[in-house]
């Protein structure tokens, strides 16, 4: 399709209304790296960010009737990120409550070892990664949405209130407290330190 590379969001959401289906698989191709991010940052875990990023590109694709062009596309595509990342936290944690506490989604499962580390420098990196993604889903959801929103996401507070329908002075007050208590509970992650074999 000539042009798809060039137009906007709004504009390929125009054509896909109207059936063209190459301009949505363009808003898939354009957004999904940005989208997984996202949702890997808010679950801390890979295949439930794909899982996520898929039932948000079809939830899209039912609602681009609904999509209004005035609003960024991509905070439209994460606020529907958002809600399929909330159900799914509402699952798991009904899950856990009939079957218990460990399951794969669990901090102890994402915590076992990659087999392919091959330098020190690449298993650091993924330490700290693993003890970032654990103290992210350690937080409550009230500050962890507006963290990743605003510090992830690059989004304005203004923006991620408005998605969250929060105040933009509500969500400086919460990222700045995510941020504390983010800081407290790496801390605490340094402090226990490695264990010793």
């Amino acid at each position: 399709m000539s042009g798809t590379t060039d137009a906007t969001d709004a504009e390929l959401v125009t054509r896909a209304i109207k059936g063209a289906d190459a301009a949505f698989s363009h808003l898939v191709r354009r957004h999904k790296a940005d989208l997984f991010r996202f949702a890997q940052r808010y679950t801390g875990n890979a295949d439930a960010a794909y899982d996520i990023v898929q039932e948000t590109f079809v939830a899209a694709w039912r609602a681009l009737g609904r999509y209004d062009a005035r609003r960024s596309f991509g905070v439209w595509l994460r606020s529907i990120a958002l809600n399929k990342a909330r159900d799914r936290a509402r699952r798991l944690l009904v899950r856990r409550l009939v079957f218990g506490q460990s399951d794969l989604d669990s901090p102890e499962a994402r915590r076992q070892s990659d087999p392919h580390a091959d330098t020190e420098a690449a298993l650091l990196a993924r330490e700290r990664r693993r003890a970032l993604d654990a103290a992210l889903a350690q937080l409550p959801a009230a500050l962890k949405e507006p963290l990743i929103l605003t510090y992830f996401e690059d989004m304005s507070q203004q923006q991620a209130g408005d998605l969250l329908g929060l105040s933009a002075k509500a969500v400086e007050t919460r990222v700045y407290r995510a941020r504390r208590r983010l800081a407290q509970l790496l801390a605490l992650e340094d402090s226990a330190g490695p264990s010793e074999g």
